[in-house]
């Protein structure tokens, strides 16, 4: 039995895969028994797509259980999972199960019940309302020929772990999460996407979850710059909802000076599988980057209004298709990455993280004193 995972793959590997081999989409993070799933599929060869970490029933006791949301928004991400695979032209799409009693998947899903031996978590700190609770959104999306699917993820994967070893008693880092916001999906294979309402709704409900367990400050680590503007929403409508904490988020992780005093390109080079997103893969997983295959695209259509870097330039907001400008997926100079580059990054990035993690329980602190000092001298609204 061969097992070729998805999130590995290039998207013109992914293109290259026969439509008709099963996909498994494992719930939680832990060993599945794929062997007896191969047999039960009568499948040779199977394709392992990202784990969903979180937001399921589970009746394996693990403290993730607390983050299930409502039965119907949980189907409505796995039929978000499922519809961008089923566009591809994909078949066979199975959920791998093996925390109890789901009910039925939908979105053209079939569940295989198995054996999993979960992956531990460490359960809740007594003292959330003292920590930030840190959310990473990663995505499963096309990065060129020389990228792996799971560029964005494993990046803030590697932060979120670095800023938990760096300060593990002022953070509560969830897992990444691996399925994001594209709407480009249809340009290039291998891209998912959840669909942006089903995005917020899923992450609103996560921090009502969040804000019940007693965090006071919950902050949004991104690593995919389409997940930006959902997550404002998801900020927006959340401090709304819980006005007494402090909930924010970021254009995209790695945004400080270290981002130009460690680069080689020029203006454009960075973006979107270039310089930056190599360097992180080559330190991280450099059995994963094909840096043979790695592309140079920086002729994009810019004028002082609009243009491309590590994040979008200029006064206006758009969404042109990516085909305009790039014709293997990326956006920068990939050829310019290096190893030793992606560990000056982290690094910095790690700092970075720890800065804003702290401001933000600054900000909570400030405002609820603030609070206390209007409500006492009847200045209250």
């Amino acid at each position: 039995m061969h097992i070729i995972h998805y999130a590995d793959l290039t998207w013109p590997e992914v293109a290259a895969l026969p439509r008709d081999l099963p996909l498994l989409i494992p719930l939680g993070l832990g060993d599945y028994d794929l062997d007896a799933a191969a047999a039960r599929l009568n499948a040779a060869e199977i394709c392992l797509l990202p784990a969903l970490p979180y937001g399921f029933p589970r009746a394996d006791g693990d403290p993730l259980a607390s983050l299930a949301v409502r039965p119907g928004l949980w189907r409505r991400v796995l039929a978000g999972v499922a519809k961008e695979l089923r566009s591809q032209g994909f078949r066979r799409m199975v959920l791998l199960n093996g925390h109890g009693e789901q009910g039925p998947a939908g979105g053209g899903l079939t569940t295989l019940d198995l054996s999993c031996q979960p992956q531990p978590a460490p359960p809740w700190p007594a003292d959330l309302a003292q920590r930030s609770a840190v959310i990473s959104t990663g995505h499963t999306e096309q990065h060129g020929h020389h990228l792996p699917l799971s560029t964005d993820t494993l990046i803030v994967q590697a932060i979120a772990d670095g800023l938990a070893a760096r300060a593990p008693g002022e953070v509560c880092c969830l897992p990444a999460w691996p399925y994001g916001v594209s709407t480009h999906t249809r340009e290039f294979p291998g891209t998912l996407s959840l669909g942006g309402r089903v995005f917020e709704d899923f992450f609103l409900a996560i921090v009502d979850r969040l804000a019940a367990l007693g965090a006071e400050t919950i902050y949004f680590s991104n690593g995919h710059g389409g997940n930006h503007s959902f997550l404002v929403n998801v900020v927006k409508l959340a401090g709304e909802r819980h006005p007494q904490r402090f909930i924010a988020t970021e254009w995209l992780h790695t945004t400080g000076p270290a981002l130009a005093r460690y680069r080689t390109s020029a203006i454009g080079g960075m973006g979107h599988g270039g310089e930056l997103e190599t360097s992180y893969i080559l330190h991280l997983r450099p059995d994963l980057a094909r840096m043979a295959r790695a592309t140079t695209e920086t002729d994009f259509v810019s004028t002082p209004g609009y243009y491309m870097d590590w994040v979008e330039g200029g006064r206006l907001i758009a969404n042109p298709p990516w085909s305009d400008d790039t014709t293997s997926g990326i956006y920068g100079d990939g050829r310019l990455g290096a190893a030793a580059k992606g560990r000056l990054w982290l690094a910095a990035a790690v700092e970075e993280k720890l800065e804003t993690v702290r401001e933000l329980r600054e900000q909570h602190a400030l405002r609820q004193s603030q609070r206390a000092w209007r409500k006492a001298t009847a200045g209250w609204r």
